[in-house]
C-alpha cells in the first residue's frame, strides 16, 4: 500500500476524511462508517475528543481501523488532556501500534465540553506538540534524553485559508513547519479563487496542502456557518443556490469543488462530512 507520505510526496492527488469516535467501549459504529468510505479515500481522520466532548481514544480506533480495512488513519492529539510526559507517552505507544499519521491540535478548552470541570493541561500548544513528535522522529524525547528506537512519524498541523490576515497565518504556519510540521490540512474553503489565494502566500512554505470541504446540507447550515463560524465565508452564488436547494444541492457543490481543486493541482482534499459520512463516496465517485 503507497502511504499517504509517499502520495504527498509524489504530488498524488489525496482524499482524506474526518470521522468522530463513538462515545462507547464499542468501534462498531465508526467500522462501518469505515467500510463504507474506505475504497474512496486515502486516509480517515479520527477526531480527539472534538468539542472537548468525551470520545473513544483515537489513537485505539487508528489502530484498529488500519489493521482491519487497510486504509491510513490519522489521529489527532491535543494538547489539551495531556501534560509533555503524556502526550510522548501516547506518541510512542501510537508508533508501537503501526499508527504513523498524526495531525496536532491544541484542542478546545473542557469548558465549552461535557466535562465543563475538567483541567485543561496546554503545557504546550500545538506547535510544541509537533517539536515533541519531531524529537521523537530524531530518536530522542523533548529533553534529549535517547530512546531506544525513534519514531518516524508523518505530522501534520493545521492551516485557515480564510484567514482575516494571511500573512499573520502563513508567519505562524513557517513557525510549525519549522518546529517539524510536514503536511497541512485546512479549515473548509468554499471557491477555488480562495484556495489559489491561499496558494500563493503558501508558495514557499513548500509543505502538502489538503483543503478542507464540508458539504453544506441546507440553507440554514450555510448561513450559520458563513455567519457564525470565524474564517468561513461563503460565496452569495452558493448561498443563492443553497436557499432553493438541499442536501443534494450541497453534494453536488462539494462535487464540483473537489474536482476543480483537483485541476487546479492541489494535493489534495480533507472531507468533514459533519456526521453524513454517506456523503463521502457520492462527493469523489466521479472524480476524474
Amino acid at each position: 500500500m503507497t502511504t499517504l507520505r509517499a502520495k504527498n510526496k509524489n504530488h498524488i492527488f489525496t482524499i482524506t476524511a474526518e470521522l468522530d469516535p463513538p462515545k462507547s467501549a464499542s468501534s462498531e459504529i465508526t467500522e462501518k462508517q469505515v467500510a463504507e468510505i474506505a475504497d474512496y479515500v486515502d486516509a480517515v481522520n479520527i477526531a480527539d475528543c472534538p468539542m472537548a466532548k468525551l470520545r473513544m481514544s483515537p489513537i485505539a480506533l487508528s489502530s484498529i481501523i488500519q489493521q482491519k480495512y487497510c486504509v491510513e488513519s490519522i489521529f489527532h492529539l491535543t494538547c489539551r488532556d495531556r501534560n509533555t510526559i503524556g502526550l510522548q507517552a501516547e506518541l510512542l505507544g501510537a508508533y508501537a501500534l503501526g499508527v504513523r499519521n498524526i495531525l496536532t491540535l491544541t484542542g478546545d478548552p473542557p469548558s465549552i465540553g461535557d466535562h465543563p470541570d475538567a483541567t485543561g493541561v496546554f503545557d504546550v500548544d500545538s506547535t510544541g506538540l509537533i517539536e515533541i513528535a519531531r524529537c521523537l522522529n530524531e530518536g530522542h524525547d523533548l529533553k534529549g534524553n535517547p530512546l531506544g528506537a525513534a519514531t518516524n512519524f508523518y505530522i501534520g498541523t493545521t492551516a485557515n485559508p480564510g484567514a482575516d490576515d494571511l500573512d499573520k497565518e502563513i508567519l505562524r504556519l513557517e513557525g510549525k513547519k519549522k518546529a517539524g510540521a510536514q503536511f497541512i490540512q485546512t479549515q473548509p474553503v468554499y471557491e477555488i479563487s480562495q484556495a489559489e489565494r491561499f496558494l500563493s502566500y503558501a508558495k514557499d512554505l513548500d509543505l502538502p496542502i489538503l483543503f478542507g470541504i464540508v458539504p453544506l446540507k441546507s440553507f440554514k447550515m450555510a448561513n450559520y456557518l458563513n455567519d457564525k463560524v470565524p474564517g468561513i465565508s461563503i460565496p452569495q452564488r452558493i448561498l443563492k443556490e443553497m436557499e432553493t436547494g438541499n442536501r443534494e444541492t450541497g453534494l453536488k457543490l462539494a462535487s464540483e469543488l473537489v474536482q476543480g481543486l483537483k485541476d487546479i493541482g492541489t494535493d489534495g482534499v480533507h472531507l468533514m462530512p459533519v456526521n453524513d459520512v454517506d456523503a463521502v463516496p457520492v462527493i469523489v465517485k466521479n472524480l476524474k
